[in-house]
């Protein structure tokens, strides 16, 4: 397994793998996906397995806290303390091998390179589990609450209504991890 830069000629590959594994959520345009690498081009990766596209990681600096809703372009922050990451998909047949958990390793690394103190998401389709075992805890912000017991369109309630209502944001502090290799 290898990580490389994402490639221009990578975006069809890419595109139809965020539709296999995102089954549950509209699938995100081609520009938003491109937006991510251009906020993050260190810390987005295309995973190859002998030359094969088989998965990819889009993650990028941002402010712990401050959510993001999917399907929208995203400017730059000037103060990021996270590495928020947005996918790592990986073909069904390259799932359960391990290579979530290589991908994770190089962006612990990459964080701690930036000097940031942790990576938070949003899991959705029930992969907080998987996250959990991971060292992930879930972040129960007030947007998040107020999310989850109205499902108002409060300005501030906006981006977290983009997701489903299983949608978990949680965090790892990269406290936790400085001598920990998964």
């Amino acid at each position: 397994m290898q990580l490389r830069p994402i490639k221009l000629n990578d975006w069809p590959e890419i595109l139809a793998i965020q539709a296999q594994c995102y089954t549950e959520l509209e699938p995100e345009s081609l520009a938003v996906l491109q937006n991510k690498v251009q906020l993050g081009a260190n810390t987005c990766f295309a995973i190859t397995h002998k030359n094969l596209l088989i998965g990819y990681c889009l993650a990028h600096p941002w402010k712990k806290g401050l959510s993001i809703a999917l399907n929208k372009q995203l400017c730059g922050l000037d103060e990021t303390d996270c590495l928020y990451l947005h996918d790592i998909a990986l073909l069904p047949s390259a799932q359960g091998l391990g290579i979530g958990e290589r991908v994770l390793n190089a962006l612990i690394d990459a964080a701690h390179q930036l000097a940031l103190d942790s990576i938070c998401l949003v899991a959705v389709q029930g992969a907080q589990h998987y996250w959990r075992r991971h060292g992930f805890s879930p972040q129960q912000t007030q947007t998040l609450l107020a999310h989850k017991q109205t499902r108002s369109n409060t300005l501030r309630d906006a981006q977290l209504m983009s997701y489903p209502k299983d949608a978990c944001p949680m965090s790892l502090s990269l406290d936790t991890v400085k001598e920990y290799r998964l």
